[in-house]
């Protein structure tokens, strides 16, 4: 569980925080405009919609794992590149079902999407997940011909806890760990991310997530810069929680880069944004994966 230290006092647990706002920062039903079940509902049925419009994903396999999968939405094109996604729901929730959303909007513009699952809490644990993640990408790098994707061509993009996966996934070192080039991600697009583990370990949310001293120092994105293979573009809604914002204020500016505020918009809404035209997460990943308009 977490630090119990100033539950009862008040004393500071995070930069200030007493262990009862510590906890309040980050739990987004909090701040969220509607509860969060509403906003995994509309990522069901938008999901949907789009295997409507686009017609049903490929399943690829990336282990012998039950959830080891990926919903894959070949663009019409051979060798095109090849956006993945990863979903968020606080490492303890949702599927590849919830995170097809974005597919039409993508494959209409020239990118196989590919929407991955992979195991949640409480059931594994950090390291497992971030494996699958791994193994993930390799599979697609090994297999991406046969859905009309480019090997040399692979994104990703995450939102939440995804978006920390995905930040994990780009801090790999992936000639190492997979014998694959260093920069097999060429881009990552990372949304409304919890970058650095210490205050997630220290709230309430790792009564269910265990996390370590260990876990915090290996799987944390802004400890581990010194690998980092590739361009990272990061988006955050307005409306995210103080300390939530803070983590993607805090590696925007690790990375000298800038942070894409959606205006307005809470941690679940900017989500949403990438499978609309124009919206801020779509026009970034287009700029990030075909390169600006001119």
């Amino acid at each position: 569980m977490g630090s119990d230290v100033g539950s009862e006092t008040g004393d500071a647990v995070f930069l200030g925080y007493s262990q009862a706002e510590l906890d309040r920062q980050y739990d987004q039903s909090q701040w969220s405009k509607c509860p969060p079940a509403a906003y995994s509902e509309q990522y069901l049925e938008m999901s949907a919609a789009a295997r409507t419009a686009v017609g049903e994903p490929v399943l690829g396999s990336y282990g012998q794992g039950e959830v080891e999968k990926i919903d894959i939405f070949p663009a019409a094109k051979a060798g095109s590149p090849v956006l993945l996604f990863i979903h968020g729901g606080a490492w303890r929730g949702l599927d590849r079902r919830h995170g097809g959303y974005a597919a039409e909007y993508m494959v209409r513009n020239g990118i196989t999407y590919g929407a991955v699952d992979f195991s949640v809490m409480p059931g594994v644990d950090m390291p497992t997940m971030i494996g699958q993640l791994r193994r993930a990408v390799a599979w697609v790098h090994a297999n991406a011909h046969r859905f009309c994707g480019d090997p040399d061509r692979i994104y990703i993009a995450g939102h939440s806890s995804g978006a920390h996966m995905a930040g994990c996934a780009v801090t790999t070192d992936w000639a190492c760990a997979h014998g694959l080039p260093t920069d097999v991600i060429k881009g990552a697009l990372l949304c409304s991310g919890g970058y650095d583990l210490e205050p997630v370990r220290l709230s309430a949310r790792n009564s269910y997530m265990h996390l370590t001293p260990e876990m915090v120092r290996d799987y944390s994105p802004t400890r581990n810069l010194d690998r980092l293979g590739c361009p990272v573009v990061l988006a955050a809604g307005e409306r995210e929680s103080p300390d939530f914002f803070r983590q993607s204020r805090d590696l925007a500016a690790a990375l000298d880069q800038p942070l894409h505020v959606a205006t307005d918009l809470d941690h679940f809404e900017v989500s949403l944004t990438l499978a609309r035209p124009g919206g801020l997460l779509a026009d970034l990943a287009l700029d990030m994966i075909h390169g600006p308009k001119a």
